[in-house]
């Protein structure tokens, strides 16, 4: 004994615009899917004979179907914004490094590396803890290449 047939009622003004969407324009995939998904959902086809030929599974596009009565054709078609990561780094912080590397580097080093900026920002306590990668993509963002002396702004100081 098999599931019940998803019966949903998509709006004749929501079936324009999904044809509309579907006969235009680039669009992404996920979305050219869901919108194909819900035309064949409102033409009452199931959730398995929808799968067969949309590479989706049938719970992904009953989740469509629910996603459409509950919240309509934006929340059916179209997904939420997400987050994403925070930022690793403060303003201060960021402020602190940069003005740290375009300052003379530590005796007994010639030059600024990523690793020595790192290094050096833990040890003066601008951070508890700083990988690599976020120092070089700090440096990046300023087009700063402390490792190529004539790129970095010095004191007026000569060594």
């Amino acid at each position: 004994m098999g599931r019940r047939a998803l019966r949903i009622e998509v709006a004749k003004k929501d079936q324009k615009e999904l044809k509309k969407m579907l006969s235009g324009g680039v669009q992404q995939v996920r979305t050219v899917l869901r919108a194909v998904t819900l035309l064949q959902l409102g033409k009452g086809v199931s959730a398995p004979r929808i799968a067969e030929f949309v590479p989706l599974t049938p719970q992904a596009i009953r989740k469509v179907g629910h996603r459409y009565v509950e919240g309509g054709l934006e929340r059916a078609v179209f997904e939420k914004k997400r987050p994403g990561a925070g930022a690793l780094l403060k303003d201060s912080e960021k402020q602190r490094i940069i003005a740290m590397v375009c300052a003379d580097p530590p005796e007994g080093h010639a030059r600024w590396t990523v690793r020595l900026v790192a290094e050096q920002a833990v040890k003066r306590r601008i951070l508890p803890r700083v990988g690599r990668e976020t120092i070089r993509i700090l440096l990046l963002s300023h087009e700063l290449k402390p490792w190529r002396e004539k790129n970095v702004v010095r004191s007026g100081t000569q060594r």
